[in-house]
């Protein structure tokens, strides 16, 4: 089984879920509480219908806790479930099973689609260089929780926000008056530990980031063909990047120029959700 990755820091989530909750239940669940005593107990169980990459389970633990229910987790996060597999029970109060069921499905669905798509990714690459990469592409006030499923799934984040790493794009070039004097500023002014990557548009620029110092190149929407020319040329003098629509009939191609890495917005932004579901047990 793979290693399941730290699952992000409490403060980085505990709103959201308290947030789903509220926002689902607000004063009650009329249906469930209309139907059944407070007395009524019982077991569900969560599976998975399709097979899938596992990613939100602690998450999934801990709405059924606030909604005094137990929860007993049969497979991990990053591990692989397959058709029918079951992955938890829940046990409790008929009302607070119910009270909790599609928030819990909620995030798991959403982070197992993300580690789901991920490992597709990372398999059609395997035997290259190449990681797969995430971007800031990622649902506002989520994005702990969406790069932690992109671990998940076997890929690797790359800069958490602004503030972690310099990554000097066209617009960042165009205001500055050109890629040398981008990468001059930016090297004088930034923090020295702060890696720097410099999006490119040609061999040329590529050259000029890395002779002022920059670590890393993003080849942006270049052709295989051309990609190769970046690689043949730069590989050793930085860590080269490529991006821009990659697909998966497309990402294996890429991965066989050499680059080493494969940036995809897609893990975080298009993933579809994972098919999970929540059944009663009889």
């Amino acid at each position: 089984m793979p290693e399941t990755p730290a699952f992000p820091d409490r403060e980085q989530w505990d709103y959201l879920v308290a947030a789903a909750l509220e926002e689902d239940l607000g004063s009650g669940d009329a249906t469930s509480e209309a139907i059944f005593s407070a007395n009524e107990r019982g077991c569900v169980r969560l599976e998975a219908r399709t097979p899938l990459t596992l990613a939100g389970s602690p998450l999934a633990a801990e709405i059924f806790a606030r909604c005094d229910s137990e929860y007993e987790s049969y497979a991990a996060d990053a591990d692989r479930a397959e058709a029918q597999q079951v992955v938890a029970l829940a046990r409790g109060r008929v009302i607070d099973l119910l009270a909790a069921e599609r928030t819990a499905l909620n995030f798991m669905q959403r982070l197992s689609g993300i580690a789901t798509l991920t490992q597709r990714f990372v398999a059609a690459v395997d035997g290259t260089r190449a990681a797969i990469v995430d971007t800031r592409k990622t649902t506002p006030g989520w994005r702990a929780l969406e790069k932690y499923a992109v671990r998940c799934g076997g890929g690797v984040n790359h800069r958490m926000g602004l503030y972690d790493a310099i990554l000097i794009k066209d617009n960042h070039i165009a205001a500055a008056g050109g890629v040398r004097e981008a990468v001059k500023r930016a090297r004088e002014r930034a923090a020295p530990d702060l890696p720097l990557q410099v999006e490119v548009e040609s061999l040329d620029a590529a050259a000029v980031a890395i002779e002022c110092g920059a670590d890393s190149i993003l080849i942006d929407n270049q052709s295989p063909k051309a990609t190769r020319e970046f690689v043949k040329r730069f590989s050793g003098s930085a860590v080269l990047e490529a991006s821009g629509g990659v697909t998966l009939e497309t990402v294996r191609t890429i991965a066989e120029t050499g680059v080493d890495r494969i940036s995809i917005g897609a893990l975080t932004h298009s993933a579809p959700a994972a098919d999970l579901a929540i059944e009663w047990e009889t």
